[in-house]
């Protein structure tokens, strides 16, 4: 009984490796069932007398199978259909997903602002259910973004959210994302507008002359200010008409954005978003996937904030430590409009740090920098 309570459990996570289980007829003990519609495999499940060690976790589960389930020894963790989000789920947001119900409601009625309201409502704020919903849904994204990302190459741009839509700046910063997916890589933002909305666009849209009229026709709606309304529907037209045929489980572009800055909306080119409640996690998360080095474009705090979670690390790195690098883009501004680099060129002296941290001063050598000169 002591080395059962030890075992490692198993998540199942599609209705279709449950029903091969139960064919098979083994115990379902210390299995995980997470976000599946339990109704797909009602019959079978009603035959099963011992649910011991059993969890499941959201989806979808009739009364009465309920009752079974609970009855046989499983403990049953239901979704709350009063919440406008599901904590339970086993994959990533697609965009679509958090904006859907734009066009007819207008953005206060899709999902993404209706979960930002949510965690703003005083009754949330000092509710014990409430923070464990959060502490939930944010352990859920972080288990579905590590299996998305096994074996993948991934390249972090991070940036300023101010960055308008029809600045050279901005489409630098989109040529660059088109770069870096082009290379393999998956490109990963903070999900957000500016700077990041332009490169997870670049790597969604894998045409040069596309990109172009992509850009074109986006410059219309310079930024989510005055009207994420407008912002948002113009770049789900575009993502529309630019959709690229992809291969199946192709991965090019993530987003990592939070419900802490939820006055930012996330952008909609990327193949998926992982959002998080807690800034904290997700800051760290963000950093921390970027395993093939991450470039730095102009920004503000939050940016610089940024900028020092990946020099901590890199900072007391091993001598014989595999560092990826940090690239920094624009010689005066991290040199004299915000003096970054000074900072981390005394902190880098005499360490490893000093080989992977670099300043450039245009997003060509940035692409150099990571996938090669002249690829």
């Amino acid at each position: 009984m002591g080395l059962n309570r030890h075992m490692p459990a198993k998540e199942i996570e599609t209705v279709e490796a449950l029903r091969a289980l139960l064919r098979t007829g083994q115990s379902l003990h210390h299995l995980r069932l997470q976000d599946l519609d339990l109704t797909e495999v009602e019959p079978e499940l009603l035959q099963v007398r011992s649910f011991s060690g059993l969890v499941v976790m959201g989806g979808r589960v009739s009364g009465p199978l309920d009752q079974h389930l609970r009855l046989h020894g499983a403990l049953v963790f239901p979704s709350d259909p009063e919440v406008p989000f599901d904590p339970w789920s086993a994959r990533l947001y697609r965009p679509a997903e958090l904006y859907a119900g734009l066009r007819a409601g207008g953005y206060p009625q899709t999902p993404d602002s209706r979960t930002y309201q949510w965690s703003l409502a005083p009754e949330t704020q000092r509710d014990a259910y409430a923070t464990l919903l959060r502490a939930v849904h944010d352990d859920s994204v972080t288990d579905a973004l590590f299996e998305l990302i096994d074996g993948r190459s991934v390249v972090g741009v991070m940036g300023g959210h101010a960055l308008e839509r029809g600045t050279s700046g901005y489409a630098d910063a989109a040529r660059l994302g088109r770069r870096l997916a082009s290379s393999g890589r998956v490109v990963t933002t903070g999900g957000g507008p500016g700077a990041m909305e332009a490169a997870n666009l670049g790597a969604f849209v894998d045409d040069s002359a596309a990109l172009d009229d992509a850009l074109r026709d986006l410059a219309a709606v310079p930024s989510f200010r005055p009207s994420i309304d407008a912002w948002a529907g113009s770049a789900l037209a575009v993502r529309e008409r630019f959709t690229p045929a992809q291969t199946a489980g192709q991965v090019r572009s993530l987003g990592i954005p939070t419900w802490f800055y939820g006055h930012e909306p996330p952008n909609v080119f990327v193949d998926w978003v992982a959002k998080y409640f807690s800034n904290a996690l997700r800051e760290d998360l963000l950093l921390r996937v970027c395993n093939a080095g991450v470039i730095v474009l102009p920004g503000a705090a939050g940016t610089v904030q940024e900028i020092f979670q990946i020099a901590t690390p890199l900072y007391y790195a091993a001598e014989d430590a595999a560092l990826p690098p940090l690239v920094l883009v624009g010689e005066d501004y991290w040199t004299r409009t915000v003096p970054v680099w000074p900072a981390l060129r005394a902190l880098a002296a005499d360490r490893p740090m000093a080989r992977a941290i670099r300043l450039v001063d245009d997003v060509g050598s940035a692409g150099d920098a990571i996938v090669g000169a002249g690829s």
